[in-house]
């Protein structure tokens, strides 16, 4: 080739390269399903048809067609149909409020040794109180039939009172309250078909406002996950997924899928590919183990952080959650009564029946290495009282695959438990020898105590304990999630007391800092020596 078109050539060259590049950024700005991150691609397909369809209608049956006087003859209508429907739901955790876990010998559960630092114990389901969240009509416990209006009505109808009513106009024999009972019945039949699967509202009913209020438990469960917008959930946001609870706590026999005291959700994480049946309980069962672009460095994470870590920046987001409850500061009168004091966000600071609360939005989880599952003290463990007692704390470390960094709500206060057997205690709350009776501690551990079975020597004080409940719900869109440097940072990092391991700007290693900076300076002097010999050696070679 001639030297006169070498000039024409290269600027050839040149545009075609700068034309090429023109197109690949044009395309790049309107990324192709393929260039999305993989995780939202699965997720997608996922949910691709989440309508629900139906091939009964209840209101023709001839089973919920009648009049009913009690709650027993509601089930008994709805297992003439759904036969199998209350022996597989006497099975299960909602029914026995029973659980096996790591020790054989403890039973866990509301029903069983199982305590927390709120109401503290069920007592056996022998406190009533507690039973207004059993699954069964009338307070009665496992001695009664299955409620199954409880998960399968979104009526909002109070049977429990409607049926009460009915029976006591229908006594009375006045014309009167007998018409009134009349159209009671209607109202109950009509109520009665609206039978349908399991809707925030019903399972919030109970897990919303469990510890006994709204919030007060789990610091990402509370009535505005009812009707939440999706900057607080992207999942249930009723302007984005809409996911009801079972879309994943999914469902078999009645069994419910979630964890269970000691007891993971998971043994292992798998995603739908792998298992077409695995549960939807965990992130990466929708959104794969690489939910990112293929060209992320978040995808190198995900064998180390959990999901929940960055992308629930804070919980409590809408509504306040309970961080402190303190049994000591029980009982305090005025004119002799009981009273309530209320403080920031309209919630109560004090009751005489319970003691001393604080209240939180906004909150930080507080973050641990989390297998999920988590250890459960109960009132038949031995304690430390001169500790703080983690009443249940995850289980988890660095050199366990199966470990992620968690977000979880510390819920802290204090308690009663026996100073000379060194365990915690299960006072009765309500009831005629409950302690909102009586507000005597003494004879209220007595009583609750009793119900379990477990000796008690007299002698009582209160220890500080923690109760830890994992954040996994109010899934912030993923432009509020945690950038890098709210983790990667020397002074307030997220990961502050993840300890064991180095973390790239927040830790410093003078081993890790020389290895840098020799190969910094290394790079900068091998480019240096380069172009000074390009520039010696140049001479004597064509232009």
């Amino acid at each position: 080739m001639k030297q006169r078109y070498l000039p024409k050539v290269f600027m050839a060259l040149i545009v075609i390269s700068s034309l090429l590049f023109s197109f690949q950024s044009a395309f790049a700005s309107t990324p192709k399903i393929e260039d999305e991150a993989l995780g939202r691609t699965l997720a997608r397909q996922a949910v691709k048809d989440n309508k629900r369809w139906s091939t009964i209608d209840h209101s023709k049956i001839d089973a919920l067609n009648k009049d009913f006087k009690t709650g027993e003859e509601i089930t008994k209508a709805c297992i003439s149909c759904h036969s199998e429907a209350a022996t597989q739901f006497h099975k299960t955790i909602h029914w026995t409020w029973l659980a096996s876990g790591d020790k054989k010998d403890i039973r866990y559960g509301k029903a069983g040794y199982s305590v927390n630092n709120f109401c503290i114990s069920g007592n056996a389901m022998e406190d009533k109180g507690c039973l207004s969240c059993h699954t069964s009509w009338n307070k009665k416990g496992v001695e009664g039939d299955v409620n199954c209006l409880k998960c399968h009505n979104d009526s909002g109808f109070n049977f429990n009172e409607a049926l009460g009513d009915i029976k006591a106009f229908l006594e009375d024999g006045d014309p009167d309250t007998n018409e009134i009972a009349t159209d009671l019945q209607q109202e109950v039949k009509e109520a009665v078909s609206q039978v349908t699967f399991p809707t925030r509202k019903n399972c919030g009913d109970c897990h919303f406002k469990g510890g006994g209020g709204d919030g007060v438990k789990h610091g990402d469960l509370d009535t505005s996950l009812t009707k939440p917008n999706r900057m607080l959930d992207v999942h249930m946001g009723t302007d984005g997924k809409n996911f009801t609870c079972t879309r994943c706590h999914t469902t078999v026999d009645h069994h419910i899928a979630g964890r269970i005291y000691t007891n993971p959700a998971v043994e292992t994480r798998k995603s739908l590919i792998e298992d077409d049946l695995a549960p939807k309980i965990t992130c990466v069962s929708c959104h794969s183990d690489e939910p990112h672009k293929n060209d992320s460095k978040m995808n190198d994470h995900t064998n180390v952080v959990s999901c929940q870590a960055c992308h629930i920046p804070e919980y409590a987001r809408v509504n306040p959650t309970m961080m402190w409850w303190d049994w000591t500061k029980a009982g305090k009168m005025k004119n002799g009564k009981p009273y309530i004091e209320k403080g920031p966000f309209g919630k109560p600071v004090y009751k005489s029946i319970k003691g001393e609360f604080k209240w939180e939005k906004n909150v930080k989880p507080e973050y641990f290495w989390s297998n999920g599952s988590q250890t459960s003290t109960t009132i038949n463990d031995v304690i430390d009282p001169a500790k703080v007692v983690k009443v249940s704390h995850p289980v988890g470390d660095k050199n366990d695959p199966e470990s992620r960094i968690f977000p979880f709500k510390i819920h802290r206060g204090k308690q009663p438990y026996d100073k000379v057997n060194k365990k915690l205690l299960a006072p009765m709350l309500s009831g005629e020898k409950g302690y909102w009776e009586t507000f005597d501690m003494n004879k209220a551990i007595e009583h609750g105590n009793k119900t379990l079975g477990i000796p008690y020597s007299g002698e009582f004080d209160y220890v500080e304990t923690t109760y830890a409940f994992p954040i996994t719900h109010m899934v912030a869109p993923k432009e509020n999630a945690l950038n890098c440097n709210q983790c990667h940072i020397r002074k307030n990092s997220r990961l502050a007391n993840i300890t064991g391991l180095y973390m790239p700007g927040r830790d410093k290693s003078s081993l890790m800092d020389t290895i840098g900076w020799l190969s910094v300076f290394g790079a900068l002097a091998g480019v240096l020596l380069h172009g000074i010999g390009r520039f010696f050696t140049r001479n004597g070679k064509e232009e």
